[in-house]
């Protein structure tokens, strides 16, 4: 009896609404864009947020990564010098010395450098380091190999260029096994790697796309501590034994409290303050504490264009009451009970927003293709964002018709006849 009570209350809402077709779509507009909007901006904060903690977490959550920084108060002078600053070999070793939770180190030397194969030129970021920082930093193998212990004791001229670099000085040539110069010297490449690091990345990563990679000890006897810059009117000298020491703790529990450990470790033999510390750990709780807040923000944003809505709701049901008044006292005098006639308001108002809250379903998933089709931006539809999205709108619906429900119960039935 209930069923069809219900069954039949909703036919005559829908009724009622497609007695005012254009009316009851425009009020429906404010729910559709306000479902859609709090889909979209779900869509692209999510996006956004997972290639920014994908890229931290890559860097490895029990690593610390330690780099040299020309000191402040250094600058360039207009006459010859010698600038002598940054992480030192000895620091490595003493940092393997002084922490037994650290399981490795992968160091590396960065020098700027030209590579050439026949008139094929690109300035490549030269990176000497050791087998441990492929270990490191996970970057997927494409053809070849990566750098050996072998190469490293042997101290071989041999290269692991990163995919874009390789595409740029091989191009059609033969990749692995090629011959390709850096610097003046001469290096056979042994593998390709995919690097997703770069400038212009939201996340500073260890690589970059230009990275083409040598053994640290081959860079040392090739190319040695010393790194000259020439530019216009100076010529300036400077004196890094190591660029970047990439430290991996054994267990996750331990990294914040060795990366404290290292810093005032390395304060004892850096007075100038000429390194920094990155703990991508740090990096990964921040970013997802901050992607927490940029979603409660956007969700909040698009809450508006649904309270919007569900205002337009209120105003058109109210506006439907005064219309009505003489059908409620009619209903009301043959005998219709006031839960009666909130039960049939509501249900014209539930049924207005969960048909816009579907239609802005739709409109919500198309929006964020389209972005990511014309803008090229990530982003990520999740099944919370949906339910999110349609568990407001019949909220919406349920909150604003209740007023108007309880304005049309609540009319006396003979003041109502009266009504024209």
């Amino acid at each position: 009896m209930r069923k069809s009570r219900l069954i039949r209350n909703t036919r005559l809402g829908i009724k009622t609404l497609l007695l005012h077709k254009l009316r009851s779509l425009l009020t429906m507009l404010g729910v559709v864009f306000g479902v859609a909007s709090v889909i979209a901006m779900l869509a692209v904060g999510e996006g956004a947020s997972a290639e920014a903690l994908a890229q931290i977490r890559k860097l490895g959550s029990n690593n610390i990564i330690v780099s040299s920084v020309k000191p402040t108060n250094e600058e360039n002078s207009q006459r010859i010098r010698m600038g002598i600053y940054g992480l030192k070999y000895d620091d490595e070793r003493r940092i393997l010395e002084t922490f037994p939770e650290i399981r490795r180190t992968a160091p590396a030397k960065i020098i700027r450098k030209e590579g050439r194969l026949g008139h094929r030129s690109l300035d490549v970021r030269l990176v000497g380091t050791t087998p441990d920082w492929f270990n490191l930093v996970l970057r997927d193998m494409i053809a070849g190999r990566s750098i050996s212990q072998w190469d490293e004791i042997r101290k071989a001229a041999v290269v692991v260029l990163t995919e874009f670099g390789a595409r740029r000085l091989l191009a059609t040539q033969q990749t692995v096994g090629q011959s390709i110069r850096i610097g003046g010297n001469y290096f056979e490449v042994i593998g390709i790697v995919r690097s997703e690091g770069g400038e212009g990345s939201s996340v500073q990563t260890p690589d970059q796309e230009v990275d083409a990679y040598i053994p640290l000890s081959t860079a040392r006897q090739r190319f040695g501590d010393i790194f000259t810059q020439r530019t216009s009117g100076s010529h300036i000298r400077e004196r890094v034994e190591l660029h970047q020491l990439i430290v991996e703790v054994k267990s996750i529990d331990d990294v914040e409290r060795v990366a404290l450990g290292l810093d005032r470790l390395l304060k004892t033999f850096h007075d100038k303050g000429d390194y920094r510390i990155s703990v991508p750990l740090a990096l990964l709780r921040q970013a997802e504490a901050t992607k927490r807040t940029f979603n409660i923000v956007l969700g909040s944003i698009a809450g508006i264009s649904l309270l919007v809505g569900g205002i337009g709701i209120m105003n058109i049901m109210l506006a439907s009451v005064t219309e009505r008044t003489r059908e409620i006292g009619i209903r009301r005098a043959i005998g219709a009970r006031r839960s009666q006639i909130i039960v049939q308001f509501l249900i014209e108002t539930v049924v207005l927003s969960t048909v816009g809250g579907a239609v802005g379903i739709v409109v919500g998933l198309l929006i964020p293709a389209l972005i990511t089709h014309v803008a090229g931006m990530h982003t990520i539809i999740t099944p919370s964002s949906l339910i999110l999205a349609v568990g407001i709108s019949m909220t919406v619906g349920i909150v604003f018709g209740l007023y108007p429900a309880a304005r049309a119960a609540n009319l006396d039935p003979i003041v109502a006849l009266r009504h024209e």
